[in-house]
């Protein structure tokens, strides 16, 4: 194998990928490859990236048949004292690790520790391949499902992207990002950073006007709730309850609750009955008459007799 050496100062002024990984464990021979793919589709667009591998092979032999495979720098594996002060430094406990620093910057938040499960989501061979290069966004499909037959009845009925059924990679994910309930919708920013683990809530609360997920725009949506609010009458009743519903705010009542028509979690305002603990979206009662039928027992528009 021939040995190429480079300056420290050749990185100056990119983005480094550190690659914590071995040859004898499976999870870092799999994401090995889909991150070389990655690796030379960001080279051949001509992107200021490099990754440089951190070794935890079992000997020199090893480690040289596994950096063969890899198309960019490693630290020497002789050299003990810096692979050791970069675990500590970046406190990797587990791999592969891919830790991206960005470049002229000490701050914490330029350094991003999910690298390898974002390359994984991104690149990962899977049953549908993505339509067109110009989306802004894309799902992957991250199955529970207990068989083959279910996974695929699932994934026929989606127009996205999903890893392959039995993949380890769905509970390392799972353990990540400390998913304790399904359904449940992670959205990953264009920099790899998490922007929030509440996608389906949002998504829930306000459809598509949630995206991009960001904190500005989900105040931005709170703000516009706040103002509709104004319009919205201060009680009513409901089919579903017998009492009379009374609208609440987050800062008087209305914070995070279930949503008691469609069951589903909602956030700020609310029609709540706070004797019954009864309370429910707004839009379920704002919806235009079109879209709902009349109810049968008040011969109003409701959300429950669609």
């Amino acid at each position: 194998m021939q040995i190429v050496r480079t300056k420290i100062s050749d990185l100056e002024g990119k983005v480094i990928g550190l690659y914590f990984s071995a040859n004898w464990y499976p999870p870092c021979r799999n994401s090995t490859p889909v991150l070389v793919d990655m690796y030379e589709q960001l080279k051949t667009n001509g992107s200021n990236f490099e990754i440089v591998y951190m070794s935890s092979d079992e000997d020199l032999n090893a480690f040289n048949n596994y950096h063969a495979l890899m198309p960019w720098l490693a630290i020497p594996f002789s050299d003990l004292e810096t692979k050791k002060a970069l675990n500590r430094k970046f406190d990797i406990e587990g791999i592969p690790c891919l830790v991206i620093s960005q470049p002229n910057s000490n701050k914490d938040d330029a350094t991003l520790h999910e690298g390898v499960e974002l390359v994984y989501l991104l690149g990962h061979p899977s049953p549908k391949q993505k339509n067109g290069d110009n989306e802004d966004f894309e799902i992957v499909f991250a199955s529970n499902d207990r068989d083959q037959e279910s996974f695929d009845s699932s994934i026929n009925t989606m127009p996205w992207l999903a890893l392959p059924f039995g993949d380890p990679t769905v509970k390392e994910l799972a353990k990540h990002f400390d998913v304790h309930g399904i359904p449940c919708l992670i959205i990953i920013g264009p920099d790899g950073k998490t922007v929030t683990k509440q996608g389906r809530n949002l998504i829930n609360l306000y459809r598509e006007n949630a995206y991009p997920f960001t904190e500005a725009k989900v105040e931005l949506l709170e703000k516009q709730m706040d103002e509709e609010a104004k319009s919205l009458p201060r009680s009513v009743y409901h089919p579903g309850h017998r009492h009379e519903l009374n609208l609440v705010s987050e800062g008087n009542g209305g914070g995070p609750f279930i949503c008691c028509d469609c069951d589903e979690q909602g956030f700020g305002w609310a029609y709540q009955c706070l004797k019954c603990g009864y309370e429910m979206h707004p839009k379920w009662l704002m919806l235009p008459i079109v879209q709902l039928n009349l109810c049968q027992v008040s011969a109003v528009a409701c959300g429950i007799c669609l």
